[in-house]
């Protein structure tokens, strides 16, 4: 009887974390705009957030403070129509040249060809460890939940409860892991034209101008950065820090099922496999098993 309620207890815990509904924070205060505020807009009861791009500016909001370890959520609908060149990211990262960094970034791209799903991972200052995915849904017909789940042993990115990533902490074989700085929350809309869209070959066409993300509410279930007392606070294994229980150590059999699915039939790029980038060096973490 104990056993069942420790599963069903976990089972809950599980749905919460990662329905959409659960998430229900107010961007008005929670998050304020660092760039772009002008044109950009807290909306309905501070639920609703647009962030636009005009050629006279882009625009980003950021988290009022910042978070180590937890469940950081966010309700997206990406820019329709011709979005090429425009870049949404949406990130968790610290400060500092040996900043730590966690990202989502949709590359827009021209009508009816589909969004690139970025991600990628800083450690100390060090990324270059891109993965690339096309979403298996319109991004721009509704609102979809990007959620970054982060805890001592693993990071995961979940697109509607989906992983499709996951990065396993091997600290202890030299491989530097995220655990050690707070992070705040990042949105941003912005003119990547450069590189966002096919290299850099094709460019935003400013006649679709102004150009709208749409979010709803954001969440961040997740352990607040109080200074350096907060790498053991938040890592340790107590009722209140619910991300350091065994049931999200590693993936179920059920999500690693999901994760196959989307790698087998969605992933277009994995810096694991690019031996010519890295002229045969491929990075360690690539080694080792991360699901």
């Amino acid at each position: 009887m104990s056993s069942l309620r420790t599963l069903l207890a976990a089972l809950f815990i599980f749905a919460v974390a990662f329905d959409p509904s659960a998430v229900n924070a107010k961007f008005s205060n929670s998050m304020y705009f660092y760039w772009g505020a002008h044109h950009s807009a807290i909306l309905g009861n501070g639920d609703d957030l647009q962030l636009v791009l005009d050629q006279t500016s882009g625009s980003g909001i950021k988290s009022k403070r910042p978070f180590l370890f937890g469940s950081i959520q966010m309700l997206i609908k990406l820019v329709p129509g011709n979005s090429a060149g425009t870049v949404t990211a949406y990130y968790i990262s610290s400060s500092g040249d040996r900043h730590d960094e966690i990202d989502f970034e949709f590359l827009g791209n021209a009508s009816g060809q589909p969004y690139t799903i970025h991600t990628n991972i800083y450690t100390q200052g060090n990324g270059s460890r891109e993965q690339q995915f096309r979403p298996w849904f319109d991004p721009t017909a509704d609102f979809h939940n990007y959620t970054i789940h982060w805890n001592p042993t693993e990071v995961v990115w979940y697109v509607d409860s989906v992983p499709i990533r996951v990065f396993r902490n091997y600290e202890n074989e030299g491989i530097a892991y995220p655990n050690k700085q707070g992070m705040r929350v990042y949105s941003s809309l912005w003119n990547a034209d450069i590189w966002a869209t096919q290299g850099g070959r094709v460019k935003i066409n400013w006649k679709g101008a102004p150009f709208v993300a749409r979010y709803r509410s954001f969440r961040a279930r997740a352990c607040k950065w109080n200074g350096p007392v907060s790498t053991s606070q938040c890592a340790s294994n107590t009722a209140a820090n619910w991300w350091t229980s065994p049931t999200y150590s590693k993936l179920s059999n059920a999500k690693f099922g999901q994760l196959t699915w989307v790698r087998d039939n969605y992933m277009i790029y994995d810096y694991c496999k690019d031996t010519k980038r890295f002229n045969g060096k491929i990075p360690p973490e690539c080694f080792k098993p991360q699901f």
